[in-house]
């Protein structure tokens, strides 16, 4: 049996006069530095052996983002099979970051590809605060579900 790569992340959201807004990261180095539309991202890694997925979440968010997760009520978003085969697990938590001051650790690559140099780039370049209906042009597709499964989770009366 072939195991799937599994990932888990972290779908932050805030609330501006009754609207809903979410955290999205867009991924650092040379091969996406070009690329918005489906290119984006919640904060999210692998999984490490025998780590929770939301503990994965929020370790994941504290090294892209720069700033540990809020506390708070997690909403547990299911998961989504990318069109790599990768399978993400997200959940969502209220909270408020200043993007301006997002810092991403880093991931070392060959680059120019080909030339033997080694170069350090960030996971994550930037960060955004964004509607729903931007974040559904700029996530990559799969991860859609999760913006609109915390839409419906939070229109739901509890």
């Amino acid at each position: 049996m072939v195991s799937r790569r599994r990932s888990a992340g972290l779908l932050l959201y805030r609330r501006r006069g009754g609207d809903v807004e979410v955290l999205i990261a867009h991924p650092g180095g040379p091969l996406w530095a070009r690329k918005d539309v489906g290119a984006w991202t919640i904060p999210k890694g692998l999984l490490e052996p025998d780590e929770e997925p939301e503990a994965t979440a929020r370790r994941e968010f504290a090294e892209e983002i720069g700033s540990p997760a809020p506390t708070g009520p997690v909403i547990e978003l299911g998961d989504v099979t990318q069109a790599s085969g990768k399978v993400v697990a997200a959940f969502a938590v209220e909270g408020d970051i200043d993007t301006s001051t997002v810092v991403s650790n880093t991931f070392e690559m060959v680059w120019p590809p080909r030339s033997g140099k080694l170069q350090s780039f960030p996971e994550v370049d930037r960060a955004e605060w964004v509607d729903p209906e931007t974040a559904r042009v700029k996530l990559n597709p799969a991860q859609v579900a999760f913006v609109d499964r915390l839409l419906e989770t939070l229109a739901s009366p509890r």
